[in-house]
């Protein structure tokens, strides 16, 4: 009989084609809030789950048994307590390189967005604002990347071998030439507010920040400072402290300012990425199945047992 897996909503929307065509797996549309999936998880006997981006606390790691697997669908895993998951016996996964394409290629298309005014370039048009707006060209550019991981570097080619950009790795020293600092570093407590108003003091007037990372390595308030003061050119924000984004003071909406294009954390949704991250959630399980624990993308292996927790289930 195929095992139960839970998938998140959203997720399960997402790879629907794959999902409903498992013949090894029973995979189920369940709720995202947790005490509903912990429900869920009781009611429908599931050991293996799988979940985007919601924060997880306590009832999710109460629900499965020991040896069960929490399958995050992508890459960053700050909504998952690696620690309790581990305390409790349950093997945590993530799906690296699935998204690193979607979620560059997304970086680009805001830092064209923001160099050429598109945000507003659209909402006039459509009010019957015909005006003309001076951009920039990419071309001979700098952009600064800010986290050189995987999906940082595939930006950088991006950047350079697509539009002729130099490229430089995180070093604020060398801000002072940056048209574009692009950010990709994990949500950590120590990248928490990582850019302030200190740092953005660091960056050059006139250029423009692309935020695909994490909302929580931003201080909005700051942004929205140097923003309204014209310290930065623009703003291209994928991902904010609260989704959906809520202003974190009272008169600092960045919503309001025509110098910020903003998205609904839709980097790595493209059709491509969810299939890869769906494949890789499911073959995260199907290994865990195997007990091949050696060959999962562990997220949480400093912090459990696997001898234990592999005799659990």
């Amino acid at each position: 009989m195929p095992i139960n897996i839970a998938v998140t909503d959203l997720e399960y929307r997402k790879a629907y084609e794959i999902f409903s065509r498992q013949t090894r797996f029973n995979c189920l549309c369940a709720p995202t809030p947790e005490n509903e999936l912990a429900d869920f998880i009781r009611k429908n006997a599931v050991v293996r789950v799988i979940v985007g981006v919601e924060k997880y606390t306590g009832e999710l790691y109460r629900a499965l048994p020991p040896g069960a697997v929490i399958a995050r669908f992508g890459v960053g895993h700050d909504g998952i307590d690696k620690k309790l998951a581990g305390r409790n016996g349950l093997f945590c996964t993530n799906t690296p390189g699935a998204l690193n394409d979607s979620v560059a290629e997304c970086a680009i298309a805001l830092m064209l967005a923001c160099a050429r005014e598109l945000n507003q370039c659209a909402v006039e048009s459509k009010a019957n604002i015909w005006q003309s707006h001076v951009g920039l060209e990419l071309k001979g550019k700098t952009l600064t990347i800010i986290g050189c991981g995987a999906i940082g570097r595939e930006t950088a080619r991006m950047a350079k071998s697509g539009f002729g950009m130099r490229t430089v790795g995180y070093d604020l020293s060398d801000a002072g030439a940056a048209a574009f600092v692009s950010l990709h570093i994990p949500d950590l407590p120590s990248t928490r507010n990582f850019i302030n108003h200190e740092r953005l003091g660091l960056i050059p007037g006139g250029a423009i920040l692309i935020n695909t990372a994490r909302g929580n390595i931003v201080d909005e308030d700051a942004l929205y400072d140097a923003l309204v003061r014209r310290r930065l050119k623009a703003a291209g924000l994928d991902v904010f402290k609260n989704e959906p984004y809520i202003p974190q003071s009272p008169g600092k909406d960045l919503r309001t300012l025509a110098n910020v294009l903003m998205t609904s954390h839709i980097a790595s949704s493209t059709g491509e990425a969810c299939g890869r991250m769906a494949e890789s959630a499911l073959r995260n399980i199907q290994l865990r199945t195997e007990d091949k624990i050696s060959e999962m993308n562990l997220i949480n292996r400093q912090e459990i047992d696997i001898e234990t927790s592999c005799r659990s289930l």
